[in-house]
Order: C-alpha cells, then sequence, then structure tokens
C-alpha cells in the first residue's frame, strides 16, 4: 500500500489571532477554534486511518479530539511546535524589531530550538512514517508542519517558510518507496475558505447574497469561519460547488 500522511493543523486559539509566536505555551483552542476541529472531523470523516498521531500539546490535542479521532490518537512528542524559546509570545513583527534580519527557519529562537534541532525532528517523523502504510492522520503545528513538508520532499528546513498553513488546515504528503524520490506534496494548505465556496442553497432569490459572502470569504482569507457550517452536511459540499463558483465569477 502507498503511504498518505493528512497533516491537519490544530483550530484557532488566541495567539493564532493575535499573531504571537505561541511554541510551547500551552493555550486552547477558542470556541471558534472548536468549531473549526469539529468542521476538519467532518472533512476527514471518510477517510479510514490506519493511525493516527497527535503533539502532545492541549490545541492539538483537542483539534484531534473533536475531530472524533480521540480513541485512535498516538501522542507523538516530536510533532510538538517548535521551540520559541525567549520568542514566546512576541509577534513577528515586535522580533524583527530586536533582530531586523531575522528568519525563524534560519536563525531560530534565543533559548529555544534552533533550525538544526527541528530539523532532525522532523527528519525522525519521517523515517518513522516512511515505514508505514495506508492513510496516517498527523495533528500538529504550523512551524513544525511547514518544517516537516520540507524535509518530506528532502529539501532544507530553510525552505519551510515558504509552505504556509492556515488553522485547521488539511495538508497531504505521499509516498511510494524509501527515498525522497517516492515522497510528494499532493495537497497543502486545505481549508473550507480557499477550497470550497459557501455551501447556500442556491435560487434567484438568494443568489445576490451568495455572491457577496463569497466575495466576501475569498477577501478575507484566513478568517472567521461562518457559523451556519458547522450545520452543513460536508457531503453536499461539492454539489454547491460549482454553482456558487458560476455565481461569484458573474
Amino acid at each position: 500500500m502507498k503511504l498518505s500522511l493528512y497533516l491537519i493543523r490544530h483550530g484557532e486559539t488566541d495567539w493564532s489571532l493575535s499573531g504571537q509566536h505561541t511554541g510551547r505555551a500551552d493555550i486552547p483552542l477558542t470556541k471558534n477554534g472548536e468549531n473549526e476541529a469539529r468542521i476538519v472531523g467532518n472533512r476527514i470523516r471518510e477517510v479510514p486511518f490506519a493511525h493516527v498521531f497527535c503533539s502532545p500539546l492541549i490545541r492539538a490535542k483537542q483539534t484531534c479530539e473533536l475531530a472524533g479521532l480521540a480513541n485512535s490518537m498516538q501522542i507523538d512528542a516530536d510533532l510538538a511546535e517548535w521551540d520559541n524559546g525567549d520568542d514566546t509570545g512576541k509577534t513577528g513583527a515586535e522580533i524583527i524589531k530586536l533582530r531586523p534580519s531575522w528568519n525563524l527557519f534560519r536563525d531560530g529562537c534565543p533559548n529555544g530550538e534552533m533550525p538544526a534541532q527541528v530539523q532532525a525532528r522532523a527528519d525522525r517523523l519521517v523515517n518513522r512514517f516512511n515505514q508505514l502504510e495506508g492513510n496516517i492522520a498527523l495533528f500538529s503545528h504550523s512551524h513544525l508542519g511547514r518544517a516537516l513538508a520540507a524535509r518530506w520532499i528532502g529539501i532544507d528546513i530553510e525552505f519551510g517558510e515558504c509552505f504556509l498553513l492556515d488553522t485547521t488546515s488539511v495538508s497531504i504528503l505521499t509516498s511510494d518507496g524509501l527515498d525522497t524520490r517516492g515522497r510528494a506534496i499532493k495537497l497543502w494548505n486545505s481549508t473550507l475558505q480557499n477550497s470550497l465556496p459557501i455551501p447556500i442553497p442556491i435560487d434567484s432569490q438568494s443568489a445576490s447574497a451568495i455572491k457577496e459572502r463569497a466575495i466576501q470569504g475569498w477577501e478575507n482569507e484566513g478568517g472567521e469561519v461562518l457559523s451556519n457550517l458547522s450545520t452543513v452536511d460536508i457531503n453536499q459540499l461539492q454539489e454547491a460547488s460549482d454553482a456558487a463558483r458560476s455565481i461569484a465569477d458573474d
């Protein structure tokens, strides 16, 4: 069997909203983050997972639990977020004021992890997961996930800065062999906001409202999840996709 790693970033937290570097600070999900986790659970509910691995941090564990995979969850310390050390709680802008040329994936964090240390963790994960088969769920974090993607395809961790990850995004890393020639990124940073139109029933009276909401959703990429999405049957999304897309393009 081929291997498919479903890399899922945790849901929204107060610090993901503010842009603060969370690192090892054990901050829980917001109410909206909990809702995001339930929605991502709907997105992946038809996938038969052979294994489910999760970071030990509470925001990742809550996401895994609310996604409906608590009974299969195995904690893996290597999936924990990059230790930001003295930069924990600071925004990128605040760090750059102190160190103008700073780049996390090149420079690391004072009293935290250096890129070589995170690369070693990512390489351990690559080696372990590449011995498995089937569909594997990984509940982790932004910077660790980006580092893992870079190492999965055999490039230096510094290129991890190019792989952006939104909260509760789903990415798929695949392998059909034991070396980098058989490894690929099949899907990256897929969320309801950036991959599917807003699923509202289509009729002549609601067309104008649908168009307005679709445009707002795409203009505010990474913004708040619409509350009505939590009640939508995910299996109906594709049926609404073509119609909503054609209206938004008018």
